[in-house]
């Protein structure tokens, strides 16, 4: 087979992932949630996991995953299902979480961490709906005929990290500018609220048939 890199179309792959990295998602609404109420330190494992999950979807994949994934709908769904369970779970770890330290009164408790951290967040990559799209979508549409998969899965891995590090990034940015302007308890737990049912509404789009391919 021949070599990818000279085959690939990176302009046309660089805008999907910026489309699909910059847009909001399960990815960004967490990172910016995390940010806003734990701070860059702790967010930054949370970031660093989502950057190492999607590159592994891109070598799974690459290496022959996508191929018994797209033959089974029952091996999808359940796929989908786990994912969904994982999200509300999280949506209602937001929803229920208490006020930063600074703000949880006369003895604040210890520095708390998001709900996810590196490894949790790569994990999380395997069952989200969305990280699924944008490989399967990617690998369709961007690997050339005749040429090694494997090698054109990990360009677009490493593409995609490179590309979504900073879009992910202005995401942090938007949660830690958020953790500047709310400045009470009350403030802080409508915000997780409105980040919770944000984080549950991401799914509608794998389950309402049309919205995603």
């Amino acid at each position: 087979m021949d070599l990818p890199f000279a085959q690939m179309p990176f302009g046309p792959m660089i805008a999907f992932a910026f489309a699909m990295s910059a847009t909001p998602g399960p990815n960004n609404v967490m990172i910016a949630n995390a940010a806003a109420n734990h701070g860059l330190r702790a967010t930054a494992p949370m970031l660093a996991g989502i950057l190492a999950g999607g590159p592994s979807l891109f070598l799974a994949s690459g290496a022959g995953l996508a191929a018994p994934l797209a033959a089974s709908p029952g091996l999808h769904l359940a796929l989908k299902w786990i994912g969904a369970a994982w999200l509300l779970w999280l949506a209602w770890r937001i929803a229920t979480a208490p006020p930063p330290p600074l703000l949880a009164g006369p003895a604040p408790r210890p520095e708390s961490r998001p709900p996810l951290g590196f490894l949790g967040a790569a994990a999380f990559q395997w069952v989200n709906p969305k990280a699924w799209v944008m490989v399967l979508g990617a690998l369709a549409a961007f690997t050339p005929v005749g040429v090694d998969a494997f090698g054109a899965a990990a360009i677009m891995a490493v593409v995609f990290v490179l590309v979504g590090l900073p879009s992910i990034s202005f995401w942090m940015l938007v949660g830690l500018g958020m953790r500047r302007l709310l400045r009470s308890a009350r403030a802080f737990r409508a915000f997780n609220v409105a980040m919770a049912v944000l984080l549950a509404l991401s799914l509608v789009p794998a389950f309402w048939p049309g919205l995603l391919p």
